[in-house]
C-alpha cells in the first residue's frame, strides 16, 4: 500500500479543522505530548531522567505537558525553555502552566548549560520552519548534538526543512522522531535519514473527513506491495510471457556496467536479456552471463536493428560520451519501444537532446545528472528535492526517480518516496543494477509507474537485507541480484 505525506501547510489545516470540529487546542496538545511519552516509554523504559527543552510556540508546549507527564510517572525531569515562561502565550502558556503545576522546575537556556537527563527530548522548533536556525536555537541543537545522548524529536526534529527534507544549517539528530496528524513528506528524503532516527507516526485520532479535500503532497511506498505484485505464477508459463530485455551499453573499456546490470535483469526474472555492447566485451558477457543473448556492435546502424525483437530497452550502463555511445543512444530513442535511461544516457540527453521529452520512459538520475538535466546546481536539487523530481517530470515526462536517501519517483500518479535504502549503497554499480530492474518488471508486466515504484522498493530492500545480513561497508552492487530475488518469491 501507499502511505500518505503531506507538506506543513497542510497539516497546519488538518489540525485547524481538527480544532474547529470540536477537539479543543490543548486537549490536542495534551494528546500529541501523550503519545510522545508513550514513544518514549516504548523506546527507553528503564530512562529515570530526562531533558526536555521547550521552544516557544505549540511544539515547545508538547514538550511542557511531556515534562509534566514524565514528572508525575517519577522522572527526574529537567525542563530548559529558550524564551521565558511569561513571554508565552496560548495554549503553549497553559501547558507551561501545567508542567510548573506538575512540580517541574524551569530554568532558562543559556551557553554552557549541562544537560542532565538520560534521553533529551526536542520540543525547540516545528514544521514552521523554511531557513537556516540562528541564535540561541542554533547554539542550543549544538547542545544537544554535543551532549552525544539519545534523543527524540517531538514532530520534527529542529532545522529540518518540513517540506523538503533540506537542513540548510543545522538540525537535531534525533533516535526518534514521533510526529502528528500528518506524515510530512521531508522527514523521508533528502537530509533528513540523517536527523530523523525512527519515525513513529501519530495521528492523534484525528477523524477520517477531516482529510477528505486535502490530497497528499506525496505517498510513501509500503513494502506490502511486494506480496500483492508477486504472486505464483501460472504453471504454464513459460519465457516468452516474461518479457524481453535489451540492455544497450558497454563502450569500449566500460563493459562492467552493462553486465551488471544484464544479470540485474535476469534475476528479476525476464524471461528474455539481449545485450548491445561493444565487441571486445562479448567473451566476458559469456562467462559473466551465459543466460544474455549478447551482440557486439560497432555502431549506430548494428545496434539499429535489435530494438525492434525487445519489449523494453535499458540504454546507458556504461555507454560512454563519445561516437559509439551517441549512436547507441539514438537507436534507442529512435524505437517505438518503453526505455529506461540511465547514467550516460542522462547526460547525453542533457547536452544533445535536451528538449525530448516521451510518456514510456523511465529517467534515474542521481542529482548531478538532475542538475544537468534542470541546468542548475546540485545544491538547488538537494534544497527541495521533491520540487526538483517534479519539474524533471513536467519537462521530460514519463516516470523520473531521482535517487538518493529517500529516492523520489515522480510520475502521472504524484509524487512517490521509498523510504528503504541504506549507506552500504555508496558503492559502484548500484545504479546499473535498479536499471536493470526496472526494465525486468516493465518487461513482465507492462505497466511503467507502478514497475517503478516496486522496482525502486525491491532494490532498496535487496539492499537492506543484505547490509542486515553481512554490514554496510563493502557492500556491492553484484550482491544484490540474489537478494532481490528472494524478495520477489515470497
Amino acid at each position: 500500500m501507499l502511505r500518505p505525506l503531506y507538506k506543513a501547510a497542510q497539516v497546519q489545516e488538518l489540525d485547524r479543522r481538527t480544532i474547529a470540529g470540536g477537539i479543543d487546542g490543548f486537549a490536542l496538545m495534551q494528546r500529541a505530548a501523550s503519545s510522545a511519552w508513550h514513544s518514549f516509554r516504548s523506546r527507553w523504559p528503564q530512562a529515570r531522567s530526562i531533558t526536555v527543552l521547550c521552544g516557544s510556540g505549540n511544539n515547545g508546549g508538547d514538550g511542557h505537558v511531556l515534562a509534566a507527564l514524565a514528572m508525575q510517572s517519577g522522572l527526574k525531569v529537567q525542563r530548559i525553555t529558550l524564551k521565558s515562561v511569561e513571554e508565552l502565550s496560548g495554549d503553549a502558556t497553559r501547558a507551561a502552566e501545567l508542567a510548573t503545576s506538575a512540580g517541574v522546575g524551569c530554568e532558562e537556556w543559556h551557553a554552557g548549560i549541562e544537560l542532565t537527563g538520560e534521553v533529551i527530548v526536542d520540543a525547540l522548533l516545528g514544521t514552521g520552519l523554511t531557513g537556516e536556525v540562528e541564535g540561541r536555537f542554533k547554539r542550543a541543537i549544538e547542545t544537544i548534538n554535543a551532549a552525544k545522548q539519545p534523543v527524540l524529536a517531538i514532530d520534527i526534529p529542529s532545522g529540518l526543512v518540513a517540506d523538503t527534507g533540506a537542513v540548510p544549517g543545522i538540525a537535531v539528530k534525533a533516535s526518534c522522531t514521533v510526529t502528528f496528524i500528518g506524515d510530512k513528506v521531508g522527514l523521508h528524503t533528502g537530509d533528513a535519514p540523517a536527523y530523523t532516527g525512527e519515525i513513529d507516526f501519530r495521528p492523534l485520532g484525528v477523524k477520517a473527513q477531516a482529510y477528505f479535500d486535502i490530497p497528499p503532497t506525496a505517498w510513501r511506498l509500503d513494502d506490502s506491495l511486494l506480496a500483492e505484485a508477486f504472486a505464483p505464477r501460472l504453471r504454464t508459463s513459460h519465457k516468452g510471457d516474461m518479457g524481453h530485455v535489451l540492455i544497450m551499453g558497454g563502450a569500449p573499456g566500460f563493459g562492467g556496467a552493462a553486465l551488471l546490470t544484464c544479470q540485474a535483469a535476469a534475476r528479476l526474472g525476464a524471461g528474455k536479456v539481449s545485450l548491445a555492447t561493444a565487441p571486445e566485451h562479448i567473451a566476458a558477457s559469456l562467462v559473466r552471463c551465459p543466460e544474455v543473448m549478447a551482440h557486439g556492435v560497432r555502431g549506430g546502424a548494428e545496434a539499429a536493428e535489435l530494438p525492434s525483437n525487445a519489449d523494453v530497452v535499458v540504454v546507458g550502463p556504461g555507454l560512454g560520451q563519445a561516437a559509439w555511445g551517441q549512436a547507441v543512444l539514438q537507436s534507442a530513442l529512435q524505437a517505438d519501444k518503453p526505455l529506461v535511461v540511465d547514467a550516460d544516457g542522462l547526460n547525453l540527453l542533457a547536452r544533445q537532446w535536451p528538449e525530448v521529452r516521451r510518456d514510456n520512459w523511465i529517467l534515474t538520475p542521481h542529482p548531478g545528472e538532475a542538475a544537468r538535466l534542470l541546468n542548475c546546481s546540485v545544491a538547488d536539487i538537494q534544497s527541495d528535492r521533491p520540487a526538483a523530481a517534479q519539474a524533471l517530470q513536467r519537462a521530460r515526462g514519463g516516470v523520473v526517480i531521482l535517487k538518493g536517501a529517500g529516492s523520489l519517483i515522480a510520475g502521472p500518479s504524484g509524487l512517490v518516496v521509498c523510504p528503504y535504502g541504506n549507506p552500504g549503497m555508496a558503492s559502484g554499480g548500484m545504479g546499473d543494477v535498479l536499471s536493470g530492474m526496472l526494465g525486468a518488471l516493465v518487461a513482465q508486466r507492462g505497466e511503467v509507474e507502478f514497475s517503478v515504484w516496486l522496482g525502486a522498493m525491491v532494490h532498496a530492500l535487496a539492499a537492506d537485507r543484505a547490509a542486515a545480513e553481512e554490514g554496510e561497508r563493502g557492500l556491492l552492487a553484484s550482491d544484490l541480484a540474489s537478494y532481490a530475488r528472494k524478495l520477489i518469491n515470497p
